[in-house]
């Protein structure tokens, strides 16, 4: 018989793929609330997933969440870790912004490793349509964090068709913020 339950399921990169992540504030608060947070958090997130070798294929960062899509590294760091470094270094940089040492910023982390391609490019479309979807902009590309504007720009025209065509409404993603 099982001694205790977790409060949720552990987060183990076992093996490398593609994963799509989302993060939330504690009881949803909108702590990174300025352009400045918001930059910051940006920040950190990008640098923390090159520093250890992930690939960041898409990125969306709100006031109380963020979602990622990413390619896990071969070995290194797995993802409990990546979240606890990415979350106590903004943490700690909001709290003292804020001045609120010791307050409490992060709560939880979902994620799912993609093992279709299908799922793989409706996730990508899903994180780059998502200003979109919380109603922040009526183009995501006009959205300051997120990498709809990066691919854009960036991307193969037709990959970047492709992919913008993708229905998400049906992606099983949590995002109740």
């Amino acid at each position: 018989m099982v001694s205790h339950w977790p409060h949720a399921p552990l987060h183990i990169v076992d093996h490398p793929g593609s994963y799509i992540v989302t993060s939330a504030t504690y009881q949803k608060q909108k702590l990174f609330n300025t352009p400045e947070k918001l930059d910051l958090l940006e920040y950190v997130l990008l640098t923390t997933l090159a520093e250890v070798g992930w690939e960041v294929q898409a990125w969306a960062v709100f006031p109380n969440h963020y979602h990622f899509v990413g390619l896990s590294p071969e070995e290194g760091l797995g993802l409990t870790e990546l979240c606890r470094r990415i979350h106590g270094q903004s943490a700690r940089e909001l709290n003292r912004i804020d001045g609120q040492l010791g307050r409490t910023v992060w709560y939880r982390t979902w994620d799912t490793r993609i093992s279709y391609e299908k799922s793989y490019l409706a996730r990508l479309a899903y994180v780059h349509h998502n200003p979109v979807r919380h109603g922040l902009v009526e183009d995501a590309t006009t959205y300051k964090w997120c990498s709809a504007a990066w691919l854009i720009e960036r991307g193969d025209r037709p990959f970047v068709e492709t992919l913008m065509s993708f229905k998400t409404d049906r992606v099983n993603v949590y995002d109740d913020f």
